[in-house]
């Protein structure tokens, strides 16, 4: 799965996790300890390249996705709504070369919904990661203005669905993979569930305030 589609996934599913229960905190081991000398550690805002195992805390320790087996690592901005929870939250202040043991509550993962056919609903997940770059931070993408067609500072149902639609099936080819086919086939339930979480006055319309993807300050 490309870059861009990822971004828009975890993108989504930030959106809808929910918190489960208060008491779950996310658990953080160090695997392999950062170098002597790093001075650079991961900050909100960086641009960092990962590679990560992810599995379902379960009984057979599930794999469900893995950098290391397409030997294609993941980019990504940090702190910014990007990824879930636990990776913004469980990645800061990593040095190059470290390595480290996530354990993610559900409400820090893919909340009650899951992801696709994958990852179950109330999910808590282990990642296995590594840091192997930190750069610095790119313009913020406006992901507001991109969504707004009509520029009417307000997201309709419509236009949610629409670019959902539009990025997962252009970032993931011909070939669509199985996440994102799935993520169709919800689609209206997903869009329905992000309106939940981000229309905040129910009064049908997201506006900019209530938008919690990345954006600029101002219009």
């Amino acid at each position: 799965m490309t870059y861009r589609v990822l971004v828009v996934l975890f993108l989504a599913f930030a959106v809808l996790a929910r918190v489960r229960c208060e008491e779950e905190k996310l658990k953080v081991e160090t695997i392999e300890k950062a170098p002597e000398g790093c001075e650079k550690k991961s900050q909100n805002g960086d641009m960092v390249t990962m590679h990560y195992r992810g599995m379902l805390k379960d009984k057979e320790n599930t794999e469900f996705d893995s950098s290391y087996a397409r030997d294609k690592p993941f980019t990504f901005q940090l702190g910014v709504g990007q990824v879930i929870k636990g990776w913004d939250q469980g990645l800061l202040d990593m040095c190059v070369g470290e390595k480290r043991k996530l354990t993610i509550p559900p409400h820090l993962g893919y909340g009650d919904r899951g992801a696709g056919n994958l990852i179950p609903g109330g999910a808590t997940l282990v990642f296995e990661v590594e840091l192997l770059d930190v750069g610095n931070s790119p313009p913020t993408t406006n992901v507001f203005k991109e969504i707004d067609d009509d520029k009417d500072n307000q997201l309709s149902r419509e236009e949610v669905s629409e670019y959902l639609k539009k990025q997962m099936v252009a970032a993931d080819g011909e070939q669509q993979s199985e996440e994102v086919q799935s993520m169709l086939a919800d689609h209206d339930k997903l869009v329905e569930e992000i309106f939940q979480h981000e229309d905040k006055d129910k009064n049908g319309f997201i506006s900019f305030d209530e938008f919690s993807g990345p954006k600029h300050d101002e219009l």
